[in-house]
């Protein structure tokens, strides 16, 4: 599946997540004691060992769940590029901090059943498969043997190793993810019209070390740094492309059928799925970042 434009550009929020949460989980998993990270029930109740909370946001306690993490967070930043990184910021905060609290009553109230939590950004991930399955749309179907299957499946599959990749353990943030993530879906306490300050927004981007395709781009006045191009300037490339080209692919019927149910113009589905070669995904980022402008 396509994220979008490779590397992370307009997304500094999800870059300095990533390169946390691979700094606490490496040290931690050479030393032999990444299955000391996760959050126990007397950590919180009796011993109040408050870095234990910071470990449990951040570090993974084997290398399988780093790969698997990395990439869906990798994946995931295609939302900070259609929210914006203020907004995206409120998402993170929520869906890292609401969880937290239901993972504490949860080990308050099961603690016969459940001692201890696996640890690693668990929320943040699962409450970002709400908006994936209901915002980004499917572009393609296909079946093996007799399972079917469409483009979002791989996404899927990757959740699922994760969420059940310590049982019970890891069972538990994952759901309280997924909760936490419905709570930002439908605007509880009216959370979708908080975002962080510019000022403060910004501080991400200088957190990460610029790469080299960001460098030239500037911040815009909403705080999301590393923004791409306007749409405006996608359009007048389609167009020299033309000139140049004169055989496109031309965007499938379905893909405008897709793209127009969302909401956009006929003649704007047309442009981005000619830039981006009919890549419905790939198009539905460049619509959507082109409207936060």
């Amino acid at each position: 599946m396509n994220g979008g434009p490779s590397g992370f550009h307009n997304a500094p929020v999800t870059k300095t997540i990533v390169i946390a949460t691979a700094l606490f989980t490496i040290p931690f998993g050479i030393r032999g004691n990444s299955s000391k990270l996760g959050l126990a029930y007397q950590d919180i109740f009796e011993k109040l060992r408050i870095w234990r909370l910071i470990s449990s946001i951040f570090a993974f306690s084997s290398t399988p769940e780093l790969i698997f993490g990395l990439c869906l967070l990798y994946y995931f930043r295609v939302f900070e590029r259609q929210i914006g990184s203020n907004k995206y910021a409120v998402f993170v905060t929520f869906s890292v901090l609401v969880p937290l609290l239901f993972e504490i009553l949860a080990l308050g109230y099961l603690k016969d059943y459940l001692d201890k939590l696996t640890p690693g950004p668990y929320s943040l991930i699962f409450a970002s498969f709400v908006p994936f399955f209901f915002d980004i749309p499917i572009s393609s179907r296909f079946r093996i043997i007799t399972v079917h299957l469409s483009n979002k499946s791989l996404i899927y599959l990757a959740g699922l190793q994760l969420l059940f990749s310590s049982g019970k353990q890891s069972l538990v943030p994952g759901l309280c993810g997924v909760l936490a993530g419905c709570f930002y879906r439908f605007n509880t306490f009216g959370i979708r019209r908080c975002k962080f300050p510019d000022a403060l927004a910004s501080i991400f981007s200088r957190m990460t070390w610029p790469s080299s395709s960001s460098s030239t781009q500037n911040s815009s006045s909403d705080g999301n740094v590393e923004r791409i191009p306007s749409y405006s300037s996608h359009q007048r490339d389609v167009n020299q492309q033309e000139e140049t080209v004169p055989m496109l692919p031309q965007p499938s019927e379905a893909s405008l059928t897709t793209l127009m149910s969302m909401g956009f113009d006929r003649n704007s589905a047309m442009q981005a799925l000619l830039l981006t070669r009919d890549d419905l995904n790939a198009a539905t980022n460049l619509l959507l970042e082109a409207q936060s402008h």
